[in-house]
């Protein structure tokens, strides 16, 4: 391949290496990958796999019939599905949600209520929050490339499926409540005019709801007939509008006829102006909020153009352009119809022609009688029927056409319930197929060329009706705004927490968005769903919580670049970073572990160990050491790494992994030891298995071994050694990834034990298997923790056990404390050691003195121990010093005799030590014993591990042989 004219396999940035689609008919093409550019030149096959993070979810449901599947040979092309532009498919459709019922029935009635004033108050409050709102989602819609799926997959993708999905399904059922809000509204007109006619079905409440389920179920209709159909009916109820629109208007300059008069249009008029701009409450919902929480769903279809957002030709253009435009147009309607009828038509009117009056009657009350019409009587009374306060169909009697307003009432609400019927199922199918809830995938699932959303469809048409059966506009209108603010309040906050975490995925290209004003809109949505409905807002809140706190706890197997991530993350930086500037002090110490578990599926008994105590409280790291010439394996070992922790989280283990490449173990785990951590997070206590094969294995890696405890000794690090009777290693019943440049005939013993298998690198085999159980797991009952505190090395053998004790598993387990001691002052030595205790404040009560420690052990266990160490001895008959280096050149794990008499003391009280926990611990849960230290360079490495092996042979319970670095971890003082 060649690039400007060179030999090389490097490419161009191209837009195809970004994208997860590729041209139909072609093979996707991708940039090298480094090992391709950085190791030896490889075959040019070997580079065409696509990068991870371009796999989508998208792919796994094939019915969507993805740009993935473009291409196939044995394929029948698709279709092409239907696309909009910004006018035709946002703008017209977020006016016609926008305009709905509130309009044409309760604008006139809400102006009357609030005055023109207050009235254009609530207005602009409303078009505030919806602006602000349409500011956030614009900069969402243009952080990324959209697909469908709408205000759901625009929040999922961009700010992560934490607030994705609690906002997508209460938006999804907002929108499916709104369909049975302006369906109402419909049959609320329908019934009007039949009474006007003198007809009705059954009565007034059940005429609207048998209109409202028989108008629902025609659009349902329309909507499975496909999103070609649903436009064009769109784009027709736009004309209808309009031209109610128009008609209103030439309504307000024509002079009202004597029938008009009566029922309280007058035209322009100052007088009626100056009274209507003035507030005059009635009946329940007379006050600002309650009105406000009436008016607010019809400023709430912003979204519409956003939830159809897999329809659209550019949504990243269509989306800001068409949402802004429509709030602007629509905000100029509201405002020009709530002051035009208030400048026409006067609060109360009787409707009755007779109602005349000379001018300056003595009795007449109001603005009517100096207009010549007597509206006092039923204005005192309130029961007038006309009117601005009274009538909902004051558009219709002030227009030039009643019919055309009518038209237009049909128009607006049929075309809103229309929008959202399409827009919730869009919205709920994105979410169901992602799975971040249960249950729900069943409504996931599409059908034909734009993948329609059937079972949505049917979902959406069954919470309609449910809310239809209500009859009540200004009942179901309350119930949407808490749902509606929610949503914003949400979508605002997101995007200001996306910005606020300086998430390097966050980069709109929408110039006019602004943190600021995002959080500024959140605040607001929440404050004014307190003064709407506290206890709704609660409710809508407990809500959103509960679906934040489930995808957090189950937390999906979906990445999508939560803001959520980012914040986690700088959050993490800031206090790691912070811990800096504070002094270390005992009470805050943690036992930190680097445990060397191999692949931590080899040892799940060490994991789990170390996981029970360092859950919530502090770190754990699985350490891994990969040796051998492996460079060129770095992508499987990776690949590896990835498969390590999925299957930590499986298990439920807070843990990090992390492995390093070098020429020998030892070597690996200094690496380990000095790197690992970060900060003040950096691991204090090396916690190892036991190493059971340590008399057949080569000594080169016994000495190997040992050299780690020491090296974990010069770096200030406790140790912790675990022994379990049937050992650590299980790798010979997994079937699970290990360093594949092994051979296992040579391996170096990895933690001392048996040798692995090599297997398959698949991580998601890795997950797969079978979870070994381990006694960790298992629920302790009423057994011991033993402790054997032999000798003073900070406390940490008291701390561990202490710590393991608080959690529920190992909870009523009993602690016993044993300490070496005198049979002479057994008694005071037990109460220095409680009174120890007792300050530490660790709970422990049961305390034994040792007092037989220092006995002689049995004959036959003093044998038994000579027979071990026989094969590792020299025999060099006390040779001079020289002489046996001499002797021991190569194996300086040979024991000299001079050593074995020099140790003596202490190996006896090795097999002494033994004796004394078969005796007291048999039958305890675990075993804790302070861990014999081994001077370096005059203990070999054979002696050592006979030592250890003595020591803790013969035991059911698993033992943890435990040694703080010499350094206090627990302290009773109070500073």
């Amino acid at each position: 391949m060649r690039t400007f004219g060179y030999n090389t396999i490097e490419v161009v940035p191209t837009y195809e290496n970004y994208a997860n689609t590729k041209v139909s008919g072609e093979a996707k093409k991708t940039r090298p990958t480094l090992s391709d550019l950085h190791s030896f030149l490889k075959q040019e096959s070997s580079h065409l796999h696509p990068p991870a993070y371009e796999l989508h979810r998208d792919i796994i449901f094939s019915e969507e019939g993805t740009e993935e599947e473009a291409g196939e040979g044995d394929a029948k092309p698709q279709e092409e599905p239907v696309r909009f532009g910004w006018v035709k498919g946002v703008m017209i459709r977020c006016m016609l949600n926008i305009w709905g019922v509130i309009l044409y029935l309760r604008l006139p009635w809400i102006t009357a209520q609030a005055g023109i004033a207050l009235t254009w108050v609530i207005i602009l409050l409303s078009v505030t929050v919806t602006t602000v709102t349409g500011l956030s989602i614009s900069a969402i819609s243009t952080n990324g490339k959209v697909k469908s799926g709408g205000t759901y997959f625009l929040i999922s993708r961009s700010l992560g499926p934490e607030l994705g999905g609690s906002i997508g399904l209460i938006f999804a059922f907002a929108n499916a409540v709104a369909v049975a809000m302006h369906t109402v509204g419909f049959a609320e007109t329908v019934r009007d005019l039949m009474q006007e006619h003198h007809s009705t079905m059954v009565d007034p409440t059940n005429d609207i709801r048998i209109i409202g389920v028989i108008t629902v179920t025609v659009l349902l209709g329309i909507s499975l007939a496909g999103m070609e159909w649903e436009a064009k009916a769109q784009v027709l109820f736009f004309f209808v509008i309009m031209i109610s629109f128009v008609n209103y208007l030439v309504g307000t300059i024509i002079p009202a006829s004597e029938e008009k008069q009566a029922k309280g249009f007058f035209s322009y008029r100052a007088d009626i102006f100056a009274q209507n701009f003035v507030p005059n409450w009635r009946g329940p919902d007379g006050s600002f909020f309650g009105l406000f929480s009436i008016f607010f769903p019809s400023a709430t279809g912003i979204l519409a153009g956003a939830n159809i957002s897999g329809d659209l030709k550019d949504p990243a253009v269509a989306i800001p352009k068409g949402t802004l435009m429509a709030i602007f147009w629509t905000t100029v309607s509201y405002l020009v119809i709530s002051a035009t009828i208030g400048a026409c038509v006067v609060r109360d009117a009787s409707g009755n022609v007779n109602d005349t009056v000379s001018v300056g009657s003595v009795g007449c009350e109001g603005i009517a009688c100096n207009l010549g019409w007597n509206f006092t009587e039923c204005a005192q009374s309130h029961t007038c029927n006309f009117g601005l306060i009274n009538f909902y169909q004051s558009m219709s009697m002030v227009s030039g056409f009643a019919p055309l307003i009518t038209a237009g009432i049909f128009g607006a609400t049929l075309s809103s319930a229309l929008a959202c019927l399409v827009s919730a199922p869009k919205v709920f199918q994105c979410l169901c197929k992602d799975q971040l809830y249960p249950v729900i995938g069943f409504f996931g699932k599409g059908y034909g060329k734009n993948n329609e959303p059937i079972r949505g469809y049917m979902l959406t048409y069954v919470i309609a009706i449910c809310f239809i059966l209500i009859a009540e506009l200004n009942a179901i209108a309350p119930i949407i705004s808490n749902f509606f603010l929610c949503s914003y309040a949400l979508i605002n906050f997101s995007c200001f927490h996306a910005s606020i975490t300086n998430s390097p995925g966050w980069r709109p290209s929408f110039n006019y968005y602004s943190k600021w004003v995002a959080l500024f809109g959140a605040i607001v949505s929440v404050v004014i769903m307190f003064l709407l409905t506290w206890w709704a807002a609660l409710i809508a809140i407990g809500i959103v919580v509960f679906l934040l706190g489930y995808v957090l706890y189950k937390k999906p197997g979906v990445n999508w670049g939560s803001s959520v991530q980012a914040g986690s993350y700088n959050m993490a930086l800031n206090y790691s970073v912070g811990l800096n500037e504070v002094d270390d002090h005992i009470k805050n110490y943690r036992p930190q572990c680097l445990v060397l578990t191999g692949p931590p599926n080899f040892r799940p008994a060490l994991v789990d160990f170390v996981g029970t105590f360092t859950k919530n409280l502090s770190l754990m790291i699985c350490g891994n050491v990969l040796i051998g010439p492996g460079k060129q394996m770095m992508s499987e070992f990776r690949l590896a790494s990835r498969g390590h922790v999925k299957w930590l989280t499986k298990r439920k283990i807070r843990s990090f992994y992390t492995d390093v490449l070098a020429e020998d173990l030892r070597t690996g785990v200094q690496i380990l030891m000095q790197a690992s951590g970060l900060g003040r997070m950096k691991p204090n206590v090396l916690v190892i298995g036991y190493k059971k094969n340590w008399q057949a294995a080569h000594p080169q890696t016994v000495e190997e071994y040992i050299g780690i405890l020491h090296d974990a000794f010069d770096f200030k690090y406790g140790v912790c050694m675990m022994r379990m009777k049937e050992g650590l290693n299980i790798s010979r019943l997994v079937q699970s990834h290990i360093n594949p440049v092994f051979d296992p005939a040579e391996d170096p013993q990895k933690n001392g034990e048996e040798p692995p298998v090599i297997s398959t690198l698949d991580p998601d085999a890795l997950v797969a298997e079978q979870q070994a159980s381990t006694a960790f797991q298992i629920e302790q009952g009423k057994k011991t923790i033993d402790i054997y505190w032999l000798f003073d090395d900070g406390g940490l053998t008291l701390l561990i056990p202490y710590l393991l004790g608080r959690k529920k598993r190992w909870g009523k387990c009993k602690i016993r404390v044993f300490v070496g001691g005198q049979i002479n002052r057994m008694d005071e030595e037990r109460k220095a050691i409680i009174s120890l205790l007792s300050k530490f404040r660790l709970g422990f009560h049961e305390v034994h003195i040792l007092p037989d420690i220092n006995q002689k052990p049995q004959p036959e266990h003093v044998k038994r121990f000579d027979d071990l160490i026989a094969p590792f001895r020299l025999n060099d008959g006390f040779k001079d010093e020289a002489m046996v280096n001499e002797m021991r050149h190569g194996c300086p794990w040979k024991i000299s005799d001079e050593e074995v008499t020099k140790n003596k003391a202490k190996s006896l009280r090795q097999v002494r030590m033994n004796e004394i926990l078969l005796d007291y611990s048999r039958d305890a849960a675990l075993i804790f014993i302070t861990l014999p230290i081994g001077r370096k360079g005059r203990c070999p490495s054979s002696l050592y591990m006979a030592w250890l092996e003595t020591l803790s042979q013969d035991l059911r319970p698993p033992v943890i042989l435990t040694r703080g670095n010499q350094e206090n971890v627990l302290t009773f003082y109070c500073q």
